[in-house]
């Protein structure tokens, strides 16, 4: 699945927040995420090398864990990410499966996330606030079809949080900062 991914640093939570809600979207319940991301050995940023991320995911504290696997390659020239995700039921397991590939763990992301399901499930827009970093993030993922312009969803996106009068717009992910 291609996407196009675009991040702020919210420099008003409740604002932005409000600005959702005068068109009518409100941000699910809170859930938390735990992210394990592997690269290859040898990995430098910008080569265009595969990410592997074992994502472990609660929704509710009644209910099981869930653990996802998810294959990401973040393309520079385009500015696309290239992302697929499969259900994993043995997180031991799998984590050895990746190490004996040859990855090495690179960093750990945890975070409290809401969601928002924008155009049925083409875009979303996450709330998260991280572990270690201050204050609260929004994430927009364009999920992109194959006629669609990366410049121009990014373009978009960009100008959705100009609208939300956001302006520390990145591209960078969480452990880059």
């Amino acid at each position: 699945m291609k996407k196009v991914i675009v991040k702020c640093k919210l420099s008003d939570k409740d604002r932005f927040e409000d600005k959702l809600a005068d068109i009518g979207r409100e941000f699910s319940p809170i859930y938390w995420q735990h992210d394990r991301i592997y690269v290859p050995r040898g990995y430098k940023h910008g080569a265009n090398l595969p990410r592997l991320i074992m994502r472990t995911e609660v929704r509710a504290t009644d209910m099981p864990a869930k653990y996802t696997l998810i294959l990401r390659r973040h393309i520079e020239d385009s500015g696309i990410d290239f992302v697929e995700s499969t259900p994993v039921t043995n997180y031991v397991e799998m984590v050895n499966i990746i190490l004996q590939l040859g990855f090495k763990q690179q960093t750990e992301i945890s975070r409290q996330r809401q969601e928002i399901l924008m155009d049925g499930d083409q875009n979303v827009i996450y709330l998260d606030a991280v572990e270690n970093h201050d204050g609260y993030y929004a994430k927009m993922e364009s999920t992109m079809n194959d006629n669609d312009s990366a410049e121009d969803i990014r373009e978009d996106l960009r100008r959705m949080f100009a609208s939300f009068g956001e302006k520390d717009i990145t591209e960078l992910a969480y452990s880059e900062y």
